[in-house]
C-alpha cells in the first residue's frame, strides 16, 4: 500500500502536464472533487496544487515542451538525485531534465527510461510529498505498460532498488509484476509493471507509459463524471478479482490515468 511516510524508491508525487491548466483544474474538480489552487496571479496562472480536503494530492503544470502529450509524471523518492542520475545514465536511461532544486523544497530530475519511458525522481528537502496517498480521491497504485517487462524490471531494478513478484493473470492474459521498494515487506507494494504489445502503446506512439491510478469511492459514479466532463473511457468499468473494480479513463487532452473501488472490506 501507499503511505506518506516515503522511503527511497516509493512513490511521492505527481503532476499533470496539461495545454490549458483552467480547464484541467475545472475537469478533475469535476471527476475527483480536487480544489485547485493557482501558483502566482490568478485562475491563468501556469500551475499549481490539487487539493483534496485541503492536503495536497498533486500538481498541475502548464504543458510547454513541444511535441510532448499531456500525461502524468509520477516522482519517485530517492536520496541523491545527482546518484540517480548517473546510475541512470549507466543503465541505458536518458536525462530529460537536469538535476534541479526548489530552494529548501528538495530536488528533482526527470529521465526517461531505455525504450522511452518518462518518469522522475525527488530528493526531499522540506518537502517530503504529496499529503494524501490511499485515500478516496488520492493516488492509490502506479502501473507501467512496457513492450518489454525484463528490460524494464532490469532498468528500474537497478536505478530505483526495487524488487519484483510476477504473478499470472487469469485467462493466460500474461504476467503483472508487482514492484516494492528493496528491503520491504509486501505491505508497502505500490505499484506494478505489464507488458504489451508495441501497438497497444499507441498513446505514447509506441513507447511505454506510467499512469496513476486514483481510489475513488464509486468507479461507475466516477466513469459517468468522466464522459460527462469531456473525458473518455478506454476501458471498463470491470471487476478485477482481488483488486477491485476500476476502469482506464482519459481525460479531454488525453492525460490518462485509472479510476479503481477496492474490493470492500
Amino acid at each position: 500500500m501507499l503511505t506518506t511516510a516515503f522511503v527511497p524508491g516509493s512513490p511521492c508525487w505527481l503532476d499533470l502536464g496539461a495545454p490549458d491548466v483552467p480547464a484541467a483544474a475545472a475537469f478533475y474538480r469535476a471527476v475527483l472533487g480536487w480544489e485547485y489552487e493557482p501558483m502566482g496571479e490568478g485562475q491563468d496562472a501556469e500551475g499549481g496544487m490539487f487539493r483534496a480536503d485541503g492536503k495536497i494530492v498533486a500538481g498541475l503544470g502548464r504543458l510547454t515542451e513541444p511535441g510532448a502529450r499531456s500525461a502524468w509524471m509520477i516522482y519517485y523518492s530517492v536520496p541523491d538525485a545527482d546518484e540517480t542520475t548517473r546510475a541512470v545514465e549507466g543503465a541505458g536511461g536518458t536525462v530529460r531534465v537536469a538535476p534541479k532544486s526548489y530552494g529548501e523544497q528538495g530536488r528533482m530530475a526527470q529521465y526517461s527510461d531505455p525504450l522511452g519511458g518518462q518518469f522522475a525522481v525527488w530528493q526531499p528537502g522540506d518537502t517530503k510529498g504529496v499529503e494524501l496517498v490511499d485515500e478516496p480521491v488520492s493516488l492509490s497504485w502506479t502501473e507501467l505498460y512496457t513492450s518489454d517487462a525484463a528490460a524494464a524490471k532490469e532498468f528500474y531494478g537497478g536505478v530505483l532498488g526495487w524488487w519484483f513478484d510476477d504473478m499470472e493473470l487469469p485467462g493466460g492474459a500474461g504476467t503483472y509484476s508487482l514492484i516494492t521498494p528493496a528491503g520491504l515487506p509486501a505491505e508497502r507494494m505500490h505499484g506494478g509493471l505489464l507488458q504489451v504489445a508495441e501497438a497497444d502503446l499507441a498513446l505514447a506512439h509506441g513507447k511505454p507509459y506510467w499512469h496513476p491510478v486514483f481510489a475513488v469511492a464509486d468507479c461507475d459514479a466516477t466513469v459517468d463524471k468522466v464522459n460527462a466532463s469531456g473525458g473518455s473511457v478506454q476501458m471498463g468499468p470491470v471487476d478485477m478479482e482481488g483488486v477491485g473494480r476500476l476502469a482506464v479513463c482519459l481525460d479531454p487532452s488525453n492525460a490518462d490515468f485509472v479510476v479503481l473501488t477496492p474490493p470492500a472490506g
